[in-house]
């Protein structure tokens, strides 16, 4: 460590240097020739450019914002014959784009609390300036992988060490599609083990090649390799191809084991496997402004006297309560002895005297400046819509439930509601709960989900779409077999045991039905297991939900 440098001091400004193990894959696989040019953005001590052989002829750069590592950078780098120059400054304002065969390094790692002032907007501009768009919640190392990418020849490659967080949070969809936009070829290795050890950063591999400043030439897939530690990179193992359903999608499949990722996609693949959108479509709930306005308890539909068309009814905000298999009406009511609010006001025509005066007393209280009611025409008028075939959890510890609206309800945001297609709507409203508790659409779920603040599981309905699920052919095909199942599957619900729900389900549809191989099924299982673990710990670790 440098005289005057510290631990924390590094940790400020995203230094995680790099064990020489990495350096040296990444920069034998990105310079290729002698007369490569080459540049280590926010270089810190050069690790990776003291890789570089003394006989390299091509021209070879360093940036590095700290002095003292710069002038450290330069003095090794000399003393060991590597003829480099170290630019001290800010890699943002360093603009020589487009002449460089090889960018590699370690870009800093700094969370959006700590990436502030002037050098965030530097960073964004700079992310911007190449039609990336970046949020304010993205680290630092996003806008440097981009920066970086700036600097290549047509053709050339970009070798860098980021966090794991590439792979699967929200921030960094307009990278991962930067990357598939302009490179011919990505690949990601990926490590079992901690590369930085003490350090709770997971890090992975992007090896992009192939770079196309005007983005005509990317890729639709990527290459997953996955390794043990830093000592197995000599030892690579076969490569597999993922190709997301969006270039910007979460390449949250990389971090499945080959074993998982080979009996998850071939489970993909089988007939009786389609996806929710195939069933019908999945929408967002209604949106009030201000739920303790609008919504209530029959208590306090009575007390104010409003009458049947002043309100309908509704499942109450939340989800806790549909975990099961169906929302009935008796269990409606049940909610509703319990103080939970199963109506929602919203008139419907002219209201009664006595919704008039609880409007009025919504005004004397500004419900009405509420953003969501001041844009309505009629702001106490919440936006209709039928009630749902189906609900579809929102936020999860575990996994999206669908439960079935017997009681005809209707749904706000914190729920999505499933609209089923008519071929398929009694089907659906009858079986489709139960046989979506798979481990095939548990592993789905992590998989085209997002974790979120405490470890929860976000579904939004457009990744609702593409979660897998039975098909209809397949749940009609086994429907008495599945009808027969469900008092057990409701009794391992109503205990909290879902994995014994699933695996009751999984023996008729994956195993039984589908012929799923038993070690298949045990892989899927496992890897749905340990995205969650992960997703769990992230959370426990206070890590803000982005992804």
């Amino acid at each position: 460590m440098l005289p005057g440098d510290s631990a924390d001091l590094r940790k400020a400004r995203g230094a995680f240097f790099t064990p020489e193990k990495v350096a040296r894959f990444v920069t034998d696989w990105a310079v290729r020739s002698s007369a490569d040019a080459v540049i280590e953005p926010s270089c810190g001590e050069a690790v990776f450019l003291h890789q570089i052989s003394r006989e390299h002829k091509g021209r070879i750069v360093g940036v590095e914002i700290h002095p003292a590592s710069a002038r450290e950078a330069e003095r090794t780098l000399n003393r060991d014959g590597i003829r480099a120059s170290v630019h001290t400054g800010d890699f943002f304002a360093h603009t020589e784009f487009g002449r460089f065969d090889a960018a590699v390094g370690n870009p800093p790692y700094v969370r959006y609390q700590g990436w502030t002032g002037e050098a965030r907007k530097a960073s964004l501009a700079a992310a911007l300036g190449a039609g990336v768009n970046l949020t304010n919640l993205a680290s630092s190392w996003a806008a440097f992988t981009v920066h970086s990418a700036l600097h290549l020849r047509d053709g050339g490659r970009l070798g860098l060490v980021l966090p794991a967080e590439l792979l699967t949070v929200n921030y960094a969809a307009p990278v991962r599609q930067f990357l598939m936009d302009h490179f011919g070829d990505v690949t990601l290795v990926l490590f079992e083990e901690r590369v930085f050890p003490g350090i709770e950063v997971e890090a992975v591999l992007l090896l992009a090649d192939g770079f196309d400043a005007e983005g005509h030439n990317g890729t639709d897939h990527m290459s997953l390799i996955q390794v043990g530690g830093a000592g197995d990179l000599t030892d690579l193992a076969s490569a597999r191809r993922w190709t997301p359903p969006a270039r910007g999608a979460r390449w949250s499949a990389g971090l499945m084991s080959s074993h998982g990722f080979a009996a998850y996609s071939s489970a993909l693949g089988l007939d009786g496997i389609d996806v929710l959108e195939a069933w019908g479509d999945t929408t967002l709930g209604m949106v009030t402004g201000n739920n303790k306005f609008f919504t209530m308890g029959p208590g306090k539909v009575a007390a104010l006297g409003l009458t049947d068309t002043d309100v309908v009814p509704l499942s109450p905000p939340g989800s806790r309560h549909l975990r099961s298999l169906t929302l009935t009406s008796i269990g409606l009511e049940r909610l509703a002895s319990q103080g939970e609010a199963t109506y929602l006001f919203r008139p419907d025509g002219e209201p009664s005297r006595a919704a008039w005066r609880y409007i009025k007393s919504g005004e004397d209280l500004d419900v009405h400046t509420a953003y969501k009611c001041r844009v309505r025409s009629t702001w106490w008028r919440v936006p209709y819509l039928r009630p749902a075939d189906l609900f579809l959890t929102y936020m999860n510890a575990d996994t999206p439930r669908l439960a079935t609206n017997r009681a005809k309800a209707h749904h706000l945001n914190s729920v999505h509601g499933v609209y089923l297609n008519a071929g398929v709507r009694e089907l659906g409203r009858s079986l489709l709960p139960l046989a979506s508790l798979n481990s095939v659409t548990l592993l789905g779920a992590e998989v085209v989900g997002r974790a979120y603040g405490g470890g929860m599981l976000k579904i939004e309905p457009r990744e609702a779409d593409r979660l897998p699920m039975p098909s209809s052919e397949l749940v009609n095909a086994h429907r008495d077999t599945l009808r027969s199942l469900r008092p057990a599957v409701a009794a391992s619900l109503r205990a909290g045991r879902l994995l014994d729900a699933v695996s009751l389900v999984d023996g008729v549809l994956l195993t039984g039905a589908l012929g799923l191989s038993g070690r298949d099924l045990a892989a899927i299982r496992l890897d749905r297991a340990n995205l969650a673990s992960r997703r769990a710990v992230r959370g426990r670790g206070g890590s803000r939900g982005e992804g």
